[in-house]
């Protein structure tokens, strides 16, 4: 908020997005500190990574070497290079996305000296892709979305509830649209079946990935009086594991920032 007052709303809003997407590789007490800036930009995960040398001697050789877990690919190994001390340098790495699947990548900071059989490993932070820069809201009709929640093996059944007085100024619908804002899905359920005083809601929602990917889930909640808690559950179907139990974990995390 400091950075929006100082900035001004448009530029602070950007740079937080920014900060956001900074990801801390090592520690600070680490001779080699790395952090890495983390761009998506479609199929590509784009990786500009800052290594600072901390210590008063020439690192030699050092390299990053990257894994990733799912269907992610390294394109291109970053070279290796040395550091001088108490000096900087800047590696780029480019990774391409294939599925939404969970997508992890790990890796390591290798180095030689100060002498000279000296090998050195610095064990890097994970990165986890997010699945959300990958979710689209789409529609379809009731048939097909029937169809394929007959279809999809794959199930994550969430919960659902806040805490009484999460829920004091909070209606189904607001609490419906919290959830929709935090998995990019889009409501199948007409807009005047929604509409009314009732104490029980049920939506049909749906997103499909870039990739093609199908989302779907099923919600339904209550909140019997005003002062009443918002309780309920909602089942996720994927074709994938890796989509369901990621966007249940997406609907977990929206839970507790309601919460908060």
């Amino acid at each position: 908020r400091d950075i929006e007052l100082a900035a001004g709303e448009a530029e602070g809003r950007a740079a937080v997005s920014k900060l956001d997407s900074v990801v801390q590789l090592t520690g600070f007490s680490d001779a080699v500190y790395a952090e890495a800036y983390v761009s998506v930009n479609q199929y590509d995960i784009l990786l500009d990574i800052m290594v600072v040398n901390q210590t008063d001697l020439t690192l030699r050789n050092l390299s990053i070497e990257f894994s990733t877990l799912g269907d992610l690919k390294l394109v291109e190994k970053p070279t290796s290079y040395n550091v001088a001390p108490f000096s900087f340098s800047s590696v780029k790495a480019s990774i391409k996305v294939s599925s939404t699947e969970t997508g992890v990548i790990f890796g390591t900071i290798v180095y030689d000296g100060p002498g000279v059989n000296d090998n050195h490993c610095v064990v890097l932070n994970d990165i986890h892709v997010d699945i959300m820069e990958y979710i689209r809201p789409a529609r379809c009709d009731e048939a097909q979305f029937h169809a394929m929640w007959t279809e999809f093996e794959w199930e994550n059944k969430v919960n659902m509830g806040t805490t009484r007085e999460a829920a004091e100024n909070l209606d189904l619908r607001a609490y419906l649209q919290h959830i929709m804002r935090a998995t990019n899905m889009a409501c199948l359920t007409p807009e005047n079946a929604l509409a009314g005083d009732c104490g029980f809601l049920s939506a049909n929602l749906y997103a499909r990935s870039i990739f093609g990917e199908d989302a779907l889930a099923n919600i339904s909640i209550e909140k019997p009086s005003d002062s009443s808690p918002i309780t309920g559950h909602i089942r996720i179907r994927a074709k994938t594991q890796g989509i369901a139990l990621s966007l249940g974990d997406k609907i977990s995390a929206a839970k507790v920032s309601l919460a908060e």
